[in-house]
């Protein structure tokens, strides 16, 4: 939630800032009338329109806390935000990233003949991990087959290596490999 949240002042904090630097451009090109530009002041500064010295104010106050929010993340330890598997032993705490888990699944199925183009994506449920894998076939090995073996060898050797048990292995066949047949003609 924390996020959409950062995203959405991030965006707002995009348009305010690229308002200002258009504004600050025209002005520099004498693009913006002055006598407008000083009547909006003095207007703004005699009060006559309160509504717009309420505005004005606002999105001041808003743009000075979005920015100490940033001040505030660019500061923040990003170690917190990785994204991770804890596990307690009684020796102490392990943390295992999930790209070292997505490596290791890249590194087990990249072992199977007949595929090519690995793509892996990782997800952390009750169950355990939930692995899935995009994968190209040659179309020379059976499909069912060949996923069958990448899931089983997948499995075990994330099992084995991180003691994390491996919920599913789902495997994508996006394409196969499209390898051109030319056959020499001797005349």
């Amino acid at each position: 939630m924390i996020r959409v949240l950062d995203k959405l002042l991030l965006f707002l904090y995009s348009l305010a800032i690229g308002a200002l630097s258009v504004f600050a451009f025209c002005t520099g090109f004498n693009w913006v009338p002055e006598k407008g530009f000083r009547d909006f002041m003095s207007t703004l500064y005699n009060g006559e329109m309160e509504w717009l010295q309420v505005t004005v104010i606002i999105v001041s106050v808003v743009i000075f806390l979005i920015s100490l929010r940033f001040f505030y993340v660019s500061l923040r330890r990003s170690n917190a935000s990785m994204p991770s598997i804890d596990q307690r032993t009684e020796y102490g705490d392990i943390r295992i990233s999930l790209e070292t888990v997505e490596n290791l699944a890249l590194k087990a199925a990249g072992r199977q003949r007949g595929v090519k183009d690995l793509r892996a994506r990782i997800r952390i449920s009750e169950a355990g991990i939930e692995i899935t894998l995009r994968a190209i076939a040659d179309g020379e090995s059976p499909i069912p087959t060949l996923t069958e073996d990448i899931q089983r060898t997948v499995k075990s050797h994330v099992e084995e290596i991180t003691g994390i048990p491996v919920a599913t292995v789902s495997v994508y066949v996006a394409n196969i490999i499209q390898t051109a047949n030319y056959k020499s003609r001797v005349e």
